[in-house]
C-alpha cells in the first residue's frame, strides 16, 4: 500500500511540473506575439515636441492656431478615431480617413483667448488605434488682459 501512495504521489507532481512549464511556454509565446504585434501598430511621431508647445503672450481675444506635422511610422493604417480638447476655448481639427503606414498627417489647433487672462495651459488628447491608445499635445499661452473701454469715458 505504501509503494501506491509513493507512487501516486510522485505522479502528481510530474503532472504539476509538466502543467507549470506548459503554462510558462504558453505565456512567454503570447508575451513575444504580442510585442511583435506592439511594433506593427499604428504609431504617431510628431515632428516637434508636443508636450510643451509655447504660443506666446497674447492679447485677450485674440485667436491663434497651430498645426501639428506627424508621420504614421507602424505598419498598419492609422485611425484617429477622435480628438478632444479641454476646453471650449480650444478647437481641434484632424485627419478623418485612415493614414498609411509612413504617411504623414496634421492636426490643426485653434486656440480662442477671448474671456482668458494670466497663463493658460491647455490640452488636446488624441484617441487612435496605437499604443498607447491616447497620445497628448499640451500648450500654454499667456494672455493679456485688454483694456478695460469704460475706464475714462472711453
Amino acid at each position: 500500500m505504501k509503494g501506491f501512495w509513493v507512487s501516486t504521489f510522485v505522479a502528481n507532481i510530474l503532472m504539476g511540473l509538466v502543467a507549470v512549464l506548459t503554462m510558462g511556454c504558453g505565456s512567454n509565446q503570447d508575451q513575444s506575439a504580442t510585442g511583435s504585434l506592439d511594433d506593427k501598430l499604428p504609431k504617431i511621431v510628431f515632428k516637434e515636441d508636443i508636450k510643451n508647445v509655447d504660443f506666446g503672450t497674447l492679447k485677450e481675444g485674440d485667436q491663434v492656431e497651430r498645426l501639428f506635422h506627424f508621420t504614421n511610422k507602424g505598419d498598419f493604417p492609422l485611425i484617429i478615431n477622435n480628438v478632444t480638447a479641454s476646453c471650449g476655448c480650444t478647437i481641434p481639427e484632424w485627419p478623418r480617413d485612415p493614414i498609411g503606414p509612413s504617411e504623414e498627417g496634421t492636426i490643426k489647433v485653434r486656440f480662442n483667448s477671448r474671456g482668458k487672462q494670466g497663463p493658460q495651459f491647455k490640452s488636446v488628447m488624441i484617441y487612435a488605434n496605437t499604443n498607447p491608445a491616447v497620445n497628448e499635445i499640451q500648450f500654454k499661452a499667456d494672455v493679456i488682459a485688454k483694456a478695460d473701454s469704460t475706464i475714462n469715458g472711453k
